[in-house]
């Protein structure tokens, strides 16, 4: 299964925000559309990544305000990323060895999607319940 395989099955909705948005509104964003982690994009680059353990260890632990502080100043801007060739395996192994839980999907410099380490897990098991029918099917033959 390819990385355009579970963008099909799971939607291509890229939300995002400004380097110079606060964490909060950020925050914000995030609660409204039910994710653990959002891009940053600035003039259609990609700039970094901030996730909801970033503003647990950023800003929580650090007694920061997240009202007060910009979304650039505790994102992480290194960036792993995929492409719509890239198959589950690829993505499970870079995930596992970078210890990261989203990838944005990239083609032609232009962010397509974003996948996480939930949206592989499904797609792993939708394998696997598709090889033992199979294997099923084969023995009751």
């Amino acid at each position: 299964m390819t990385v355009a395989q579970i963008l099909n099955a799971k939607g291509k909705n890229v939300y995002s925000v400004l380097s110079t948005t606060t964490v909060y509104e950020a925050l914000k964003v995030m609660g409204e559309k039910n994710i653990g982690a959002i891009l940053v994009i600035d003039e259609s680059d990609l700039k970094g990544i901030l996730s909801e353990r970033d503003y647990a260890r950023k800003i929580i632990l650090k007694d920061r305000s997240s009202k007060e502080t910009f979304v650039h100043e505790i994102m992480e801007s290194t960036i792993f990323s995929v492409q719509l060739s890239n198959n589950i395996e690829d993505c499970m192994e870079l995930m596992s060895s970078k210890r990261i839980r989203h990838l944005p999907v990239i083609e032609d410099g232009i962010v397509v999607g974003i996948i996480s380490i939930s949206d592989v897990v499904k797609a792993i098991i939708e394998i696997q319940k598709d090889t033992i029918q199979h294997l099923n099917s084969y023995i009751s033959q």
